[in-house]
């Protein structure tokens, strides 16, 4: 599927190590005993008189649904948008009676985890129907059930509500996506993939509706964790030197997942805003400016006296040690190709487990860094250490953007700021990285060698265990004890008899947005984009964002416009600059269809 990355070394082990394929059969599952309609039944529906909204949940959008804990749907629409007659047993038949608003759907799916179907009516969807939106909220399969079955059952829902376009009220051809994390990542996909040939087995299995299209008018992405076939090597490449307590053997692992993203880098052949080729010098110095325009942003929106508590998401980083560069540590970025192995480092691992690998797989257990409510992250299965700290004391109030500059210069001089000006630039990119951006993962940050990340969970099969991914990681552990279990899980089959390349493509938007990858002109994108990301964020790289942001500007045709941002001070959160993140996702639907419209009318 990848036209030149990686090729030959991990073509060449992954033959020689190959334990054959093998076919994961799909378990069966009694269907549930409801019934489904094409069309949706008008009557039957509730209504929320404080509100003024009526809705009807526990609608099934596929004809071989599995479990109706996931596949129903529920639509909230505003009381002005229909005429309702109340029957005698208390529900409401309703008629449509407005054709030109939008619809928006939540991804609610952190780590990418299962989204139960609505049941009933939550207050918080009264902010959207008050802004002329209507509510579409579809549960979904998750990353339990393996995927790509998560972003195929909202594709589903898609299908079936631009259906029952005749009869319901809207515009079902403005449907705007929203989530955040691995919901960022859905919406982002669902983003990308509109109408895409490749999920059409998954869709016909489910029995969704063939004859409508999928695509999406607006896609909006907080923290996406995206593009996993460089997931691993991204992290290691911004974030991997900031450990300060690595074996030899995870060094060497990080050190060479670091060179591979380079390759990738140069491979992807993006353009900046200029329609300059982005190498990776180039790369890194565009790097180095979306950092700088995060800090100057913040410095220009920021109001002093300003505590890092009254920003939500913000990162509190302890006073302890833990972050401090290891000796020998580059300053810069490290450059090569993969086979270049670091001055010092074992060619290959033969004849034993090379110093300092453990004898037995490490055991982990997830646990909070700070960045987001514990909450969050027990919903959204990821692994991390309690490794974060930055040793500066940011957790007290500030009385000027100066005081807030020697803050991040108390280690050493990294930020120069010009009061004049007003703007700051940075020295050195792994200052940044160590000071506030530390890696929060273990090597192999979304495919670890136990497994038993999100990632690796969804892509399993079905019965809730963990599979490998990362190709060229499978090739490093070449002759190591963790070998086998990585090249048999990625040459296993589905039970549709689809590859792991192939699922892996389903959850990648850059395969639909970069020349580089195959699927590239072969879907239809979303008009309009809006991403946001802390950049504080310990969960992926800057990079995982960036290099989504800079496909879309790069595609052409088809895209109108491309709203980016990754906010200072901020983690992995629903990061906005100023404002409530949902206040500002309704404004900018709003914008975007109002943008249709003039373009429209003229």
């Amino acid at each position: 599927m990848y036209k030149n990355f990686f090729s030959g070394i991990i073509i060449a082990s992954l033959i020689a190590g190959s334990t054959g394929l093998t076919s994961c059969q799909k378990k069966s599952a009694p269907l549930p005993d409801k019934s489904y309609n094409e069309t949706i039944n008008l009557k039957g529906w509730s209504y929320v008189k404080e509100d003024n909204v009526y809705y009807k949940t526990g609608i099934i959008y596929v004809s071989k649904p599995v479990d109706l804990k996931y596949q129903t749907l529920g639509v909230y629409i505003p009381g002005q948008f229909v005429k309702a007659k109340k029957d005698s047993d208390g529900t409401y038949t309703i008629k449509a009676i407005q054709q030109e608003a939008a619809y928006v759907m939540p991804v609610n799916t952190p780590g990418y985890s299962a989204c139960p179907a609505p049941e009933s009516y939550s207050p918080d969807i009264k902010e959207y129907t008050d802004a002329g939106l209507i509510y579409l909220s579809a549960g979904a399969r998750g990353r339990e059930h393996g995927a790509p079955l998560g972003v195929t059952d909202y594709k589903a829902a898609i299908r079936y509500i631009r259906h029952n376009k005749e009869i319901l009220p809207g515009n079902t051809d403005l449907i705007f996506t929203f989530g955040m994390s691995g919901g960022g990542a859905q919406s982002a996909i669902l983003g990308a993939s509109g109408d895409s040939e490749l999920y059409d087995p998954y869709l016909e299995e489910a029995g969704a509706i063939m004859t409508e299209s999928d695509s999406v008018t607006g896609s909006m992405d907080w923290c996406p964790i995206t593009n996993l076939n460089v997931a691993n090597e991204a992290y290691e490449w911004e974030m991997g030197s900031t450990r300060s307590d690595l074996s030899e053997f995870e060094k060497y692992l990080s050190e060479e997942l670091g060179l591979a993203f380079c390759s990738y880098i140069d491979s992807l052949e993006l353009k900046d805003e200029n329609g300059n080729k982005l190498t990776l010098v180039s790369y890194q110095d565009y790097l180095k400016k979306t950092i700088e325009d995060s800090l100057n942003t913040f410095i220009a929106t920021t109001e002093f006296p300003y505590n890092p508590d009254n920003k939500n998401g913000m990162p509190k980083p302890d006073m302890g040690p833990g972050n401090e560069r290891p000796e020998g540590m580059p300053e810069d970025m490290p450059e090569g190709k993969p086979g270049n192995k670091p001055e010092g480092k074992p060619a290959e691992f033969k004849g034993g487990k090379p110093d300092g690998m453990p004898k037995d797989k490490p055991e982990q257990k997830p646990q909070t860094n700070g960045h987001q409510p514990p909450s969050f992250e027990e919903k959204d299965g990821i692994q991390r250490k309690n490794k974060s700290s930055s040793g500066l004391n940011l957790n007290k109030t500030f009385d000027s953007i100066e005081d807030y500059i020697a803050a991040l210069n108390e280690k050493t001089t990294w930020v120069k700021y010009d009061s004049q000006t007003k703007k700051a630039s940075i020295t050195s990119i792994q200052d940044f990285f160590k000071y506030l951006k530390p890696a929060v993962k273990s090597v192999g940050a979304f495919d670890d060698l136990n497994g038993d990340q999100g990632e690796n969970i969804l892509f399993g099969y079905g019965d809730g265990k963990g599979v490998h991914f990362d190709k060229y990681m499978t090739a490093l552990l070449k002759d190591t004890i963790y070998y086998p279990a990585y090249a048999e899980d990625i040459n296993k089959k589905d039970f549709l008899g689809k590859s792991l390349d192939y699922r892996m493509d389903l959850y990648n938007p850059m395969y639909f947005l970069s020349s580089y990858y195959n699927g590239y002109g072969k879907s239809k994108p979303a008009a309009f984009w809006r991403i946001r990301s802390g950049i504080c964020q310990g969960d992926t790289a800057i990079s995982t964002e960036l290099m989504l942001k800079l496909a879309l500007k790069n595609y052409g045709p088809g895209i109108k416009d491309v709203d980016f941002a990754t906010v200072w001070g901020l983690g992995h959160t629903e990061a906005e600059i100023k404002g409530k993140a949902s206040s500002n996702f309704i404004e900018w639907v709003l914008k975007c269809v109002n943008t249709l419209n003039t373009k429209e009318n003229k």
